[in-house]
């Protein structure tokens, strides 16, 4: 019989002459991927399904989500709650400068309902992002805008999957004088203010999938609601097709100093009821902006300390640092509202739909508006541009999806066709002897963001390995037959000036994708499970 003592020694002695497992194998969790309905868009639904089969090869369980698009934007920016979204940021004119896209990467936007929503943060990035935006000479700032691209390319945030190319067709018997812009096609602010009817009817017909995801200016996130928004809710400037800056409001705009901007106001302005607009409104509408909770203008806003009312038409912006593109890109995207009538209103984001006031100053006013099915503006005739205006008003058609809206403009239900095309029915629309087809190259891209908050998703060799999974020139190819660039980095290779060709590109690689996971750490189970 053993004694005690000798019992407890033999125990111990066993157990350590066994092998220790420090780490338990895990399989790596279930991976969703939201994305949009068929109907909506039918390339970024197929592109989550070739992702997906992809990333099964490297054994993970992977889900594809479609879901509706205004349903996706509020899991995306307002709540954050998703593992891997694909998404788009479209080429609007502003966007060329490179502070938008780059600040969809400072940690400052990872707050909710800002453009960062996956949450990468470098302090790195953060700290050069800060330097170009002070930088006002700008063979300088490339240099620190190519940096910003070096530095955050290795941390595979996001994978761009592609620039695609903007291809809309328009009715040209009814319309002429449609200008084109990059990024932005036929559905730009300029259009409207320039086309010109070639028979009895005046009025400029859209026709696009998707409703504004809100019309509320202290609210909205997408395009779509912003197009929209600026024909009615004028700027202090407005950028040309050719990216030159246009005073339009404002009847000069002077850099006292490198903080301090000084901005005067057109005499005779008048929003839509009637009232004047003066430099009250103006710095109304900045304060109003930043004291709010709505992160969609933070890069841009970011620079702005405070705003001063010299007289009844001038205003100072004092800038905590300065900034180059505040003058021209913060200037021209930030709507003027009614002091007059926001003033009153303590919780503009919880405003009701039929509460949400639509007077602005713009060249168009506010005619009606009904939700997933139509829209519609007034000239304005007493702007200061009506009198180069031709059209009377502008209607927005909605549909349920693209081919909805191909119909449309080949019946002539609709002169223009907002959103892009398929691949399939560009060909018809070059056939149609009605139509005139528009091509233009896209600064904007497709995306597919890991929130980085994530288990796993927050390691750079995870992102980097899924990254080197997707076969980006596969979907040009297949999905877009060939219309478009393979993504590589925020700043598209058509944006020259500011583009770094010579970032690293994680490009398709499987079996190096599979050495980056093994190298992490990872392994396969006997089934070919990943784990960890």
């Amino acid at each position: 019989m053993f004694q005690k003592g000798r019992v407890t020694q033999l125990v111990l002695g066993l157990a350590l002459s066994m092998p220790v497992a420090l780490h338990a194998q895990t399989a790596v969790e279930p991976i969703e991927i939201l994305t949009t309905t068929e109907a909506y868009d039918p390339i970024r639904y197929e592109g989550a399904y070739m992702i997906a089969e992809a990333w099964k090869e490297l054994g993970l369980d992977v889900t594809v989500s479609p879901t509706e698009f205004s349903t996706l934007l509020g899991k995306f920016y307002d709540q954050q709650d998703f593992t891997v979204t694909i998404a788009g940021w479209s080429g609007r004119v502003d966007r060329l400068d490179p502070q938008f896209y780059l600040g969809t990467l400072n940690s400052a936007n990872a707050v909710m309902g800002a453009n960062n929503p996956g949450g990468y943060s470098n302090p790195e990035f953060d700290e050069v992002f800060e330097a170009q935006s002070r930088e006002f000479d700008q063979a300088k700032r490339q240099e620190l805008v190519h940096k910003l691209q070096e530095i955050s390319a290795p941390d595979a945030p996001l994978a761009i999957l592609f620039h695609r190319d903007e291809v809309v067709a328009y009715n040209k018997n009814n319309f002429e004088n449609m200008n084109a812009m990059a990024g932005e096609a036929l559905y730009s602010e300029w259009v409207p203010m320039e086309a010109k009817p070639l028979t009895d009817r005046t009025t400029l017909r859209y026709g696009g999938p998707q409703s504004p995801d809100n019309i509320n200016p202290m609210l909205a996130n997408t395009v779509w609601a912003w197009k929209w928004m600026r024909l009615y809710y004028d700027r202090l400037v407005r950028l040309t097709p050719d990216v030159e800056v246009k005073n339009w409001m404002a009847e000069s705009v002077t850099a006292i100093d490198e903080t301090t901007i000084e901005v005067k106001l057109r005499e005779g302005l008048k929003f839509h009821d009637d009232m004047p607009v003066t430099s009250a409104d103006i710095k109304f509408s900045y304060d109003y902006l930043v004291a709010s909770d709505y992160g969609y203008f933070n890069s841009y806003l970011a620079a702005l300390d405070s705003v001063e009312i010299v007289d009844d038409l001038t205003v100072r912006f004092h800038l905590n640092a300065p900034s180059a593109p505040f003058a021209s890109i913060t200037l021209s995207q930030i709507s003027i509202l009614p002091k007059h009538i926001w003033e009153k209103i303590e919780n503009p984001m919880e405003l009701a739909p039929a509460d949400i006031p639509t007077v602005g100053s713009g060249p168009f006013k506010f005619n009606q508006y009904t939700l997933g099915e139509f829209m519609k503006l007034d000239k304005f005739e007493d702007h200061f541009h009506a009198d180069e205006i031709a059209v009377d008003s502008v209607e927005f058609q909605i549909f349920a999806d693209s081919e909805g809206v191909f119909t449309a403009v080949q019946t002539g239900q609709i002169d223009v066709t907002a959103w892009r095309m398929e691949a399939g029915q560009i060909p018809l629309a070059e056939a149609n002897e009605n139509l005139q087809v528009i091509s233009v190259p896209d600064f904007g891209y497709y995306h597919l963001t890991y929130n980085t908050r994530k288990p796993h998703f927050d390691d750079v060799a995870f992102r980097r390995a899924l990254t080197k999974a997707i076969d980006r020139e596969r979907i040009v190819n297949v999905l877009l037959d060939g219309r478009g660039e393979p993504g590589s980095s925020v700043i598209a290779p058509v944006n020259a000036f500011w583009h770094n060709a010579f970032t690293e590109r994680l490009d398709f690689d499987m079996d190096g994708a599979k050495a980056d996971l093994e190298a992490a750490g990872y392994s396969w189970s006997s089934d070919g499970k990943l784990q960890k």
